[in-house]
């Protein structure tokens, strides 16, 4: 069928393509909008361009004929005109486009037809995996053409290390490899999906589709590994590494690479060496050991560099002795490995030692100086000692990582020649560094109230320093692998306490980038953990962060029953914050399963104790949740006297979640009265929300300021901000965040006139609120379909008042 769209106006673009998806699904207006659960009325002005539909009514059309949405969603952004983002400030400077792609090798020689050969299956199939023994210069030939290609595909140029075959650490799950993935392409946390490798690697096609990228997998286990991260419909392209042949990737072409020809060998280390040619040239005066060398390499690209290395910065040495020194290893790779480090002096050779204890990825000098248990400035100079002598490599300014056999040989030379108790003091150090570097970060962003200082180990001399919460939010970002690798070496060691506290220093980073599934994967490990300990204090505050993710989960019953175990062990312990702080989680959950008074109660116990506890910052938390839940229950006076003492309280931070609870309390509560300033309120809030990047919170903040322009009667402004929020929350991909705003949306639309999608919104609502625990909002469900039934159906509407009244008698007996 040929495809006809308007051009111009975007909402006529939009109803053009409604249009065509009537003529795909073959259904006349009336039996489309029943199939859809849509009102024939509605679905005419949509597919007339007289009302842009709402997000969810699209998604229902182009499922019905088996269409992917998402390509609709920029054209309906533009027609349903959603609030203006907030101005970016005039320091700010458009993000560049992502190139993680290591430096390319400045000597890179021969392999004209390997690298013929990757460009050409880029060309025709636009994948390509090059095989090889370990050190022939698969990376090297990969990465060389990536740079090539890099002018073709402006849009992003990815790497990632798949750890295929790094020596102690399992290869990278295709989970975890499409996650880093899509963050490096800066694809909001609430576009990608929390569960499901199917459903990441769509994700992951769908966001490639509109892009011209260039993406190296580096170091493949198996095809199994790959085929989630290859890419479908669109330009991109992917070049694949492994040791391997790939043989269940039918698609995608191999070109295998062999060792290097003795005239490319011969030819690489004269450059590598720096060796000038001609009859003067240290390599053509001694061609024969010149050969050996060449031979000892077993003609190998890595190892060949490395022995160059070793002729560049020792212009005595001559070719002879690098034999000599190259014939006492064990193995091609060992004995230039070997023969580099033996020209460290002792302090750079512990440090390479060192490193080989690293689960892999890449690091940075704190770590490495924790790691060594040397000063800063020292790691510094030592690692870019280590960069010059071909033994680290610096992929990124600042970062550092170990060739997979360079890693291997300096694994071996520590389990050789260091005492186990100096490794497992290093290995010591290196948990450390991660829990108390965490918990620096975390104290630049909190979510709910300060963080603890960690008991775990022992700090490290010196830690990063975060400017503000974006720059520790950039750090989490960039070594969240590494610290996942931390966690796992502690789980595998029994260091039970930094299982304990590493998730608990991680949980802005979840807010913000990961949602709650594998958040409550680290918290029921950290449960465990704190269960071996038997620790008090380690179970209370265990079992209250348990709870916490459950909550964030939209498993309420589970988080009751975490919280009920976390107050047992609270009230032995005797810590008044750990109390303060589990009043504020319970004070939500209760209010979340429909109590009214008590939530009030529960917060206004946590300010006070948060007082007593000497934390202001705690105790602004509470209040401003106290305000909230005074506006829920109707007392809006003293909902905005409470939030504006709240607005009193200094802070850095103007995106601090105790100003947000409280501007969206003050929105609401002087919607009435004070309409402008209740307006002037929620579009700061918003504008905070999305400053933080926190999406719950932007969705919160719109469908609040929906409520308060309906209440002003201004019901289409209202409808139009409902929408945008309900938009983000379909993206989240996670159906519980809507039950707390689809009752209030809905009595939107009956109040603007759309009978039919205020009755499926409460209908949305009745499904959710009784699997979720919600209570009051399935009470407000089966009141508001009985309002919307009275006038066609009385029985129907009788029905479902009495059992909004149940509903209600389970949550206040008292009520009638």
């Amino acid at each position: 069928m040929e495809q006809r769209t308007a051009k111009g106006d975007p909402q006529d673009e939009l109803s053009a393509r409604l249009r065509l998806i009537q003529e795909l699904s073959g259904l006349g207006v009336r039996a489309l909008a029943r199939d859809a659960g849509l009102s024939s009325s509605s679905l005419s002005r949509y597919l007339s361009g007289q009302t842009v539909p709402p997000w969810p009514a699209v998604v229902a059309l182009c499922r019905l004929v088996k269409r992917d949405p998402r390509p609709l969603r920029p054209l309906w952004e533009r027609s349903s005109n959603p609030l203006p983002a907030p101005p970016k400030a005039s320091r700010q400077v458009p993000p560049r486009p992502r190139n993680d792609l290591p430096r390319d090798v400045p000597d890179f020689t021969g392999r004209e037809a390997g690298l013929a050969a990757v460009l050409d299956a880029v060309d025709t199939h636009r994948a390509v995996a090059v095989d090889g023994m370990a050190g022939v210069g698969k990376t090297c030939l990969a990465v060389h053409a990536a740079h090539r290609l890099s002018a073709a595909y402006p849009d992003a140029q990815l790497y990632v290390d798949l750890h295929g075959f790094t020596e102690g650490r399992e290869p990278l799950d295709p989970d975890s490899a499409l996650r880093m993935l899509l963050g490096a392409l800066d694809v909001p946390s609430e576009k990608v999906p929390q569960e499901g490798v199917e459903q990441l690697a769509a994700c992951w096609r769908a966001e490639l589709a509109g892009r011209r990228a260039v993406v190296v997998l580096d170091n493949a286990a198996d095809a199994a590994q790959v085929r989630p991260l290859l890419p479908g419909a669109g330009p991109s392209v992917v070049l694949i590494t492994s040791r391997n042949r790939l043989l269940g990737l039918d698609e995608v072409p191999p070109v295998s690479l062999d060792v290097l020809s003795p005239r490319e060998s011969a030819e690489l280390l004269a450059r590598a060496s720096g060796d000038p040619g001609g009859p003067e040239g240290r390599l053509a005066r001694e061609p024969e050991s010149a050969a050996e060398v060449l031979r000892l390499c077993g003609h190998l690209p890595l190892a060949l560099r490395l022995a160059a290395a070793r002729l560049r910065h020792r212009p005595g040495w001559t070719v002879g002795i690098l034999v000599e020194r190259l014939g006492q290893g064990a193995s091609e790779f060992d004995t230039a490995f070997a023969m580099s480090v033996k020209q460290l002096d002792r302090a750079h050779a512990r440090l390479f030692r060192m490193l080989g204890l690293l689960p892999g990825g890449s690091f940075d000098a704190y770590l490495a100086a924790a790691l060594a248990d040397v000063p800063l400035h020292g790691a510094q100079e030592m690692l870019e000692d280590l960069v010059d002598a071909h033994l680290v490599q610096q992929p990124t300014a600042g970062r550092y990582r170990l060739h997979d056999l360079v890693h291997q040989h300096a694994r071996r030379a520590c389990a050789e020649q260091d005492p186990p108790a100096e490794r497992e003091r290093a290995l010591s150090r290196f948990l450390d560094y991660y829990v108390h570097a965490a918990a620096a970060a975390d104290a630049a962003m909190p979510v709910l109230s300060p963080g603890r200082t960690p008991s775990a180990g022992r700090p490290p001399a010196e830690l990063p320093r975060f400017a503000d919460k974006n720059a520790a939010l950039a750090w989490l970002v960039a070594e969240y692998e590494s610290m996942i690798a931390a966690f796992e070496t502690a789980a595998a060691v029994g260091a039970d306490v930094h299982v304990c506290e590493l998730p608990r220093f991680l949980r802005a980073y979840f807010a913000r980038r990961c949602g709650t599934t594998h958040l409550n994967h680290l918290f029921e490990r950290s449960l465990a953990a704190a269960e071996r300990l038997g620790d008090p204090r380690q179970l209370a505050e265990a079992y209250s962060d348990l709870g916490f993710a459950r909550y964030n989960a939209g498993r309420t019953a589970d988080a009751a029953a975490a919280y009920e175990a976390a107050a047992l062990q609270v009230s032995r312990t005797g810590d008044v914050r750990s109390e303060a702080e589990l009043a504020v989680r319970r004070g939500y959950l209760r209010w979340d399963e429909g109590s009214a008074e008590e939530p009030l109660e529960l917060f206004g116990l946590a300010a006070t104790l948060y007082e007593q506890a000497g934390c202001p910052a705690g105790a602004a938390h509470a209040a401003a949740s106290e305000a909230w839940a005074m506006l829920q229950l109707g007392h809006r006076d003293q909902a905005a006297r409470r939030a504006r003492e709240v607005l009193d309280v200094p802070h850095a931070d103007p995106a601090w979640p105790p100003t947000l609870t409280a501007r969206i309390t003050l929105g609401v509560a002087l919607a009435d009265e004070a309409p402008e300033e209740a307006v002037e309120h929620l579009h700061r809030a918003l504008a905070l929300a999305r400053e933080d990047g926190h999406v719950n919170n932007e969705a919160w903040a719109l469908n609040c300021l929906g409520v308060a322009l309906r209440r002003m009667g201004r019901y289409e402004e209202a409808l139009a901000r409902h929408r945008e929020a309900f938009a983000l929350l379909d993206a989240l991909f996670e159906e519980h965040w809507k039950i707390r705003f689809l009752n209030g949306y809905a009595e939107t639309c009956r109040l603007a006139g759309l009978p039919d999608e205020a009755l499926r919104l409460h209908r949305q609502a009745l499904e959710l609120a009784p699997r979720l625990g919600y209570r009051y909002e399935e009470a407000l469900a089966h009141e508001g379909i009985a309002a919307m039934l009275d006038p066609t159906d009385p029985a129907g509407a009788a029905e479902h008042r009495a059992a909004g009244r149940a509903a209600l008698r389970e949550i206040h007996p008292a009520a009638r």
